[in-house]
């Protein structure tokens, strides 16, 4: 203020003090502090113990016996800005509540979800699986150590090519599925994102069925050497699960013949509809 008044009212130091009733000692006065040792230090630990905050550099200062009082720390500390940004738990959108309606075709509705197991030695992997909601057929099952979400969208894009788009997908809350790689290709695939309640997996049930005869068929039954042998043992058991296991939500039919059979009704429908 004393600077203001001297620069746009042109008065002396005096003056503008007196005005401001601000001691003129204070205003010539000029800090002789010297943090460079304090500065030194926390540079020091900030690079030897990079996830250790305030609190712990000043007890490790105290320890090799520097006097350094504990708010003097923190003025530098900040100054420096070796303050750490706190990790917070992203909050997750209200989801709506739908119930799980069979589809009246196929590739109306995926339900997908992930699963984790482990090799023999302790490494952990996990698979992204995938079906149809109204046949229950398989459509896939991925294994791999890592799941990003681009990794995702590659296993959708695989299952696309064989299958056919899906109108809507239906997932958890799992950050694979919220990440923007994910939400954006299915915005422009035209895929709707039907998620769940967190904590409310029967919302997707039909997946978490499969998941549970998955595990006891293949994850359960099976101890892996390396993750090559999860992925030959999930193909041959899909070829079954698809081709050979009796489903009784299907009246003990296969996905294979239940879609087939299906597929003849509407042929068979377009047909009398031609000749009426």
């Amino acid at each position: 203020m004393v600077a203001y008044l001297r620069e746009y009212y042109r008065v002396s130091i005096t003056r503008a003090c007196r005005t401001l009733t601000f001691p003129k000692s204070m205003y010539y006065y000029r800090s002789v502090k010297d943090d460079s040792e304090v500065i030194d230090k926390l540079l020091e630990l900030s690079v030897a113990k990079p996830r250790e905050g305030q609190d712990k550099y000043y007890q490790r200062i105290r320890l090799e016996g520097h006097k350094w009082n504990k708010k003097r720390v923190r003025r530098v500390y900040l100054m420096l800005g070796l303050n750490l940004r706190r990790k917070t738990k992203k909050r997750v959108p209200k989801r709506v509540k739908e119930p799980l309606v069979l589809p009246d075709g196929p590739n109306m509705t995926w339900s997908m979800d992930f699963m984790s197991d482990s090799l023999v030695h302790g490494r952990r992997f996990r698979t992204f699986n995938i079906i149809d909601d109204f046949n229950r057929k398989a459509i896939g099952v991925e294994a791999e150590f890592s799941f990003p979400a681009m990794g995702v969208v590659q296993v959708l894009k695989r299952a696309i090519g064989e299958h056919g788009r899906p109108e809507k997908v239906r997932v958890d809350n799992g950050p694979e599925f919220l990440a923007l790689d994910f939400t954006r290709w299915c915005e422009a695939q035209g895929i709707d994102i039907q998620y769940t309640q967190p904590g409310r997996p029967m919302q997707n049930g039909f997946i978490e069925r499969f998941n549970r005869t998955y595990r006891q068929d293949v994850l359960d039954a099976h101890l892996f050497e390396d993750i090559s042998q999860v992925r030959i043992l999930t193909e041959e058991w899909i070829k079954d699960y698809n081709m050979k296991r009796p489903h009784e939500a299907l009246g003990g039919i296969t996905p294979e013949r239940y879609e087939k059979e299906f597929s003849s009704k509407q042929a068979c429908l377009e047909e009398q509809t031609k000749v009426v």
